[in-house]
């Protein structure tokens, strides 16, 4: 690389994002600030354990995240091991949501056994802006199921 050449620094996102919301959106602003480059990995619907399986297809949830402006490319996760497209970006910073149930010090020792070297970083989140704004998909489907009871 010459001294006019910049390296291109890639940030990756990750998570089921099921029923996109404001909260998603201000997660993936503040990784995109993170670097030049955001690639969000979304979740297979077999590899989300830590809570209800998500409602829509994950390449309908893949392709929907992908349609964002802030987000430069969206891919699905790996079937069985969910650090191999880690792997296979080799990014600067994974960002990691205000309130994803990751353990970052596991993420980092996982990191350095395979080799790859990068920055965890958490978001900050965000509160509601108005009275009735919805920050969470387990809200979103909970006042569904409120209004449709």
């Amino acid at each position: 690389m010459t001294r006019t050449q910049t390296r291109t620094r890639t940030v990756v996102a990750q998570g089921t994002f099921d029923l996109l919301h404001p909260g998603h959106v201000h997660y993936f602003e503040q990784a995109a600030a993170m670097g030049d480059r955001l690639v969000v990995i979304v979740a297979r619907s077999s590899n989300v354990d830590h809570k209800e399986p998500p409602i829509c297809d994950a390449r309908q949830r893949r392709d929907v995240v992908d349609a964002l402006e802030v987000v430069d490319e969206a891919i699905l996760g790996h079937e069985e091991d969910i650090f191999v497209p880690i792997e296979e970006i080799e990014p600067d910073v994974i960002a990691l949501g205000h309130d994803q149930h990751h353990d970052e010090e596991a993420i980092e020792a996982e990191l350095e056994e395979r080799g790859v070297d990068c920055d965890v970083r958490r978001v900050d989140g965000r509160e509601p802006r108005y009275d009735g704004e919805l920050l969470s998909t387990r809200l979103i489907v909970d006042r569904i199921l409120e209004r449709r009871d």
